[in-house]
């Protein structure tokens, strides 16, 4: 993306999967938002608008891909895999291959990707990781009979080494400098080691789209209205995964009430919906903001390691995921913010806090005092719980009705020991039938990361909710 970018070109970068950090490395190369492509979480039909939606007016896309390439959700066949995503997009794959400790092997580790689905065209290969002049040739050699056309080769280069801790890399946000100068390493790596050009070629083989581009204002006005009224925040009827026996297994309810739809920016009453950003509070996918604006809010970014304050004019607050437990001692030390925020939740404003968001608005974590909203607390742990999670609502709340069903995932090393006073967020399909997350108030707080373009109803039930909070 980088090397591409340094030619002038404008380059859409994308990920597959849920992953948050990459995307901010791919921003930093090309200068554009990240974006994720995520079968699971938004379904294989949102896979090809939302990719038409980053690349509008660009010249090339790149997609990263996720683990190894037909590795999926678990249990689900190729659902999510970089191969499904591909297929998807009717796009050429590129096979990044480390070769290290191998020469005449790699032909068929490369034979073996090659030919294990057909309908995945690998249109090249860069072997990563070369040790000398010598190794690539006897790679080069080996590829020859693969029929699988070499596009780079690069070497061992420990200056674009990238940190990593426990849960992956460490952030663009936390080592702008050195990942900066990380990143133009990579790049200026890439334009000598690989053939832009062939790549760029194998680019302009991909097939045509045939959908259109998803639009944030488009997506809210097609969300169908919600088939009943809903009862008051805090009930939960009978639901597909937890209610008693028959209960209907369709939706029980879309991620709206009943009330007046909100209409596109400029409409009166315009609220203003604070999200947590900084170090601390990296993850989170554009669409988000781009739903919330197009429901008729404004979005302010603030920093909980630096301003004592929200936003002026408050009426909602969006926390998403992150490292609170990298920066637990600085995010207590802002006294001022936590009472803030805890002030307004205790006051009814519509809060949504995702993970590293859940963490904050405990009464501490790691003993460290947080925001005091949820009676609960949180510690590290050495355990990691990950994966994606079919949910539903089991609680009315500012984001969703209970008994809407979403897709979610959940990436962490924590534990939340819950106190009283709320009610389940999520109800998990798992063989325990597991419950997660809190209801409280306007607080919708859970472990589970969701994309909204999957449900664009939840922005607009939660902007609704900020107006008339």
């Amino acid at each position: 993306m980088a090397a591409f970018a340094a030619r002038g070109l404008a380059v859409s970068p994308h990920k597959v999967g849920p992953d948050y950090i990459d995307p901010g490395y791919h921003s930093l190369a090309t200068g554009r938002v990240g974006r994720n492509l995520d079968a699971y979480l938004c379904g294989p039909e949102l896979v090809g608008p939302l990719f038409a939606h980053g690349a509008r007016g660009c010249d090339l896309a790149v997609v990263e891909g996720v683990m190894g390439m037909f590795d999926g959700a678990a249990g689900e066949g190729e659902l999510a895999s970089t191969a499904h995503v591909a297929k998807l997009l009717r796009a050429p794959v590129v096979l990044v291959v480390d070769a290290s400790s191998q020469s005449r092997s790699v032909a068929a580790l490369v034979h073996g990707f090659a030919s294990w689905d057909p309908e995945v065209r690998v249109g090249g290969v860069i072997l990563n990781k070369v040790a000398s002049d010598r190794h690539e040739a006897l790679l080069r050699e080996a590829l020859d009979a693969a029929g699988v056309p070499v596009l780079g080769v690069l070497r061992r280069a420990p200056q674009v080494d990238t940190p990593s801790r426990h849960l992956g890399l460490v952030p663009v946000a936390e080592r702008r400098g050195a990942a900066v100068e990380a990143v133009a390493a990579m790049g200026a790596q890439v334009s000598a080691g690989c053939d832009l050009e062939g790549l760029m070629a194998l680019a302009l083989s991909a097939g045509a789209l045939s959908c259109e581009a998803w639009d944030a204002a488009e997506a809210l006005a097609s969300s169908p209205p919600p088939p009943r009224p809903v009862p008051s925040l805090g009930a939960a009827p009978p639901d597909p995964l937890f209610g008693p026996e028959g209960a209907s297994s369709s939706n029980a309810g879309r991620a709206e009430d009943a009330g007046p739809r909100s209409k596109v920016p400029g409409v009166p009453n315009r609220p203003r919906i604070a999200v947590a950003g900084g170090p601390a509070f990296t993850f989170s996918y554009a669409e988000h903001a781009e739903l919330l604006t197009a429901a008729g809010a404004e979005v302010v970014v603030f920093d909980p390691l630096r301003d004592e304050q929200l936003p002026d004019g408050t009426r909602g607050l969006v926390i998403g995921g992150g490292f609170p437990e990298v920066y637990a001692a600085e995010l207590s030390a802002n006294e001022p913010l936590r009472k803030a925020v805890g002030e307004l939740a205790r006051a009814g404003a519509p809060v949504a806090a995702e993970c590293a968001g859940l963490l904050y608005l405990c009464r501490e974590l790691d003993g460290r005092p947080m925001c005091g909203v949820l009676d609960a607390t949180a510690r590290m742990s050495e355990r990691l719980t990950l994966g994606y999670r079919d949910a539903v609502a089991l609680s009315d709340s500012v984001l969703a009705v209970a008994g809407t069903r979403m897709r979610g995932h959940e990436f962490h090393r924590t534990v939340v020991e819950p106190g009283s006073g709320t009610a389940p967020a999520w109800g998990v399909r798992t063989p325990d039938r597991r419950v997660e997350g809190f209801v409280k108030q306007g607080v919708h707080a859970s472990y589970l990361h969701t994309h909204w373009a999957a449900e664009p109803g939840v922005a607009r039930r939660f902007v609704e909710r900020c107006r008339t909070s």
